[in-house]
């Protein structure tokens, strides 16, 4: 940018440096071939023809001090400029984007986490479903067990409880037997007859 606009300005400057070598040659044809008024009033100072080679000297010395000053003061310094904003911005572009990375690694790394807390969650959630249910059984069986074993005992003591009601009852039967046939016949049967007796009726049901 800078070496364009003073090449622009180079340019500019040449073609102005010649016309001002040829304007004291315009003038002077332009002031002979000009008839003087005397009895005109002067013209205006900065339109008066006799002072254009002078204004357009100090004008030229003007202009070139200008450049000289936009040359080798401002236009480096705008140049400089334009350069530490470029590189300030393509520094704050760089970290912008390694900040963009490294927001986007975090996010990865959650997103992993949360997904493997959730697979550790039902990991867990399963593993206490299988203790339940073993622990359910256990007490299941244990508790079969002890109905079981109640009810194996309650048998026994049943069966117990009959056997010794029927002895009581074949020996209760064997008496009345033997009194009732002792009445009727006037005989008195054996005990082993009348237990016979009654252990054929208690057969028949």
């Amino acid at each position: 940018m800078p070496v364009r606009s003073s090449r622009f300005v180079r340019q500019g400057l040449a073609g102005f440096v010649a016309s001002v070598l040829t304007a004291p040659l315009v003038v002077s044809a332009a002031g002979a071939a000009t008839p003087s008024l005397s009895g005109e009033k002067a013209a205006f100072p900065p339109f008066d023809v006799t002072t254009f080679a002078g204004q357009l000297f100090w004008l030229a010395i003007t202009f070139g001090a200008l450049y000289w000053l936009m040359s080798t003061i401002a236009l480096p310094r705008v140049g400089a400029i334009l350069d530490e904003r470029a590189t300030t911005i393509a520094r704050d572009l760089d970290n912008a984007a390694q900040m963009q990375a490294k927001a986007e690694a975090t996010a990865l790394a959650y997103e992993t986490a949360l997904t493997e807390a959730r697979k550790n969650a039902q990991g867990i959630a399963q593993a206490a479903r299988d203790t339940s249910t073993k622990a359910s059984d256990a007490r299941r069986h244990t508790v079969e067990g002890e109905l079981a074993a109640k009810l194996a005992q309650a048998e026994a003591t049943i069966a117990a409880t009959k056997t010794s009601a029927m002895t009581n009852v074949r020996g209760l039967g064997s008496e009345v037997a033997v009194a009732i046939v002792t009445k009727l016949t006037g005989q008195t049967p054996s005990a082993t007859e009348a237990s016979e007796a009654v252990d054929q009726v208690l057969a028949r049901g």
